[in-house]
């Protein structure tokens, strides 16, 4: 059965520490909705209402295009999901409004603190919770880890920082067209690029 909390707890908190992946939910009015998977250590809980992740460029950049849609001037719509593939079977959802944060705003600097930079950072979702939800997760498989993959991060730190930024300068759009805010890798110990 689902139970409802307006802020994450410290049982919230465990549950999610223990998790090697989790899944991120955008959509804006006419667009696709947007499901992605995410790994390595990119996600933070910064209050009981407040949780940002760290996003590494990728295919595309659909939920920074559907945040910045849907915002209603509090951040866009945006559900992350947390499965435990161990022992208690259990769902873990967090339904609040976010913002990408790139590293020439304001905001990035306190935001980059709360993270280990990673080859390919180029934004973090700063996310305001409004509920949290929990369900049994019955049907959800028992998995180990394995590992973590690391050819993103490979590739990433060997790319020309040139040819890197030429590529993702394009990615100014959803595959719906919706703008995206431009974004660009950070880079340790450099200021931030300020888009063109």
């Amino acid at each position: 059965m689902a139970e409802f909390f307006e802020q994450l707890n410290e049982a919230h908190r465990a549950m999610i520490s223990a998790q090697p992946v989790f899944f991120v939910a955008s959509a804006a009015e006419g667009a696709r909705i947007n499901l992605s998977p995410k790994g390595y250590d990119a996600f933070r809980i910064l209050s009981p209402t407040r949780v940002a992740y760290l996003d590494l460029g990728g295919s595309g950049n659909e939920t920074n295009a559907h945040l910045l849609a849907d915002d209603n001037g509090n951040g866009g719509r945006i559900t992350v999901m947390f499965c435990n593939f161990q022992q208690p079977a259990q769902i873990l959802r967090i339904y609040g409004r976010g913002r990408p944060v790139v590293p020439w705003d304001r905001e990035w600097e306190e935001l980059a603190g709360h993270f280990t930079m990673l080859p390919g950072t180029r934004q973090i979702f700063d996310i305001a919770v409004e509920t949290v939800q929990t369900s049994c997760g019955y049907g959800v498989p028992l998995m180990q880890l394995d590992r973590e993959r690391p050819t993103l991060l490979k590739h990433h730190a060997k790319a020309d920082p040139v040819e890197w930024a030429g590529k993702y300068r394009t990615r100014r759009t959803s595959i719906d067209g919706l703008p995206a805010k431009p974004t660009d890798r950070y880079i340790a110990g450099a200021p931030g690029t300020v888009p063109d």
